[in-house]
């Protein structure tokens, strides 16, 4: 029987902020660590299972962003991907943590590459999943969405419809061969966090500053030039958001990127965890 790790959820203010997160207690003091940023519309939950198979060896911590979760924000809280990142990264600060890699996946990319810009010290790779970075990997639908402005008339409307049950529903099931491998489970619990008071508001908000994370790509690209993160790619190539085209532009930016594609969907961790799940562990002991 494989090992099983103790993990541990509680809870730190950052700010105002009580930011949620659950991480493995690993048997040896020098285990990797990794830090798990999630994707729209789950949280930390999302890698309960990745947290099973590797934390018994390996450090793995993943807050809940404000908005998400069991995170609890102010009510005045400003809902931008800016504002995400500033919490993350005085989370990062009050858990003493100095050196990491990090798992992209969704809006975790548009976090965690900010947070690599301001602070390129403390990463020491990247694990990317359906985490976008360039326009090759917006789906007409993705570009669509992303163009999305206030006072379009019923643009809050479609963002809106993507935040009920079905819409929820439709980003697991989209793309996958393998339906048999998602748990119904995980929609009902993020469309349980997404009915919370407050939290639609928070995703309407942030939706519609989507499009500053685009503004941001050519940024991002010169700062992988820069510093040649190692970087392992997995990616679902079923996403309806994110197509194939924006795991392989990784390759023009770190040519040395170890890159696996999966006939998934954009939850591709949930149906390929035991493909994944090994590509992981042994990327995380190489940056040793």
């Amino acid at each position: 029987m494989n090992r099983l790790p103790l993990v541990r959820h509680t809870s730190v203010d950052i700010d105002g902020v009580e930011v949620h997160y659950r991480e493995s207690v690993p048997d040896r003091a020098d285990a990797p660590v990794l830090l798990l940023l999630h994707g729209f519309p789950t949280a930390s939950h999302q890698f309960a299972r990745l947290i099973d198979a590797l934390g018994a060896d390996h450090r793995l911590i993943a807050p809940d962003y404000p908005g998400f979760g069991q995170t609890t924000a102010p009510a005045d809280f400003t809902y931008t991907f800016d504002r995400l990142a500033d919490v993350v990264e005085g989370f990062v600060d009050r858990l003493g943590l100095q050196r990491f890699a990090m798992y992209l996946f969704d809006f975790g990319a548009p976090v965690g590459l900010r947070l690599a810009e301001r602070r390129p010290e403390l990463v020491t790779g990247l694990v990317v999943q359906n985490g976008n970075a360039y326009t090759d990997g917006l789906s007409d639908a993705a570009r669509g969405f992303i163009a999305l402005a206030p006072e379009q008339t019923g643009a809050e409307g479609q963002i809106r419809d993507l935040l009920t049950l079905e819409g929820t529903r439709f980003q697991y099931e989209t793309g996958t061969r393998r339906p048999e491998r998602l748990s119904p489970d995980n929609w009902t619990l993020d469309q349980h966090y997404l009915d919370l008071p407050g939290r639609k508001e928070a995703q309407v908000a942030l939706a519609f500053d989507y499009k500053s994370n685009v503004e941001r790509y050519d940024g991002w690209q010169a700062w992988l030039r820069k510093h040649t993160p190692p970087a392992l790619i997995v990616w679902g190539t079923g996403d309806p958001f994110f197509t194939e085209a924006g795991a392989r532009a990784y390759l023009r930016d770190l040519p040395e990127a170890e890159l696996h594609l999966f006939d998934a969907g954009h939850f591709a961790l949930e149906t390929h965890l035991g493909e994944i799940a090994p590509l992981i562990a042994d990327f995380l002991e190489r940056q040793r």
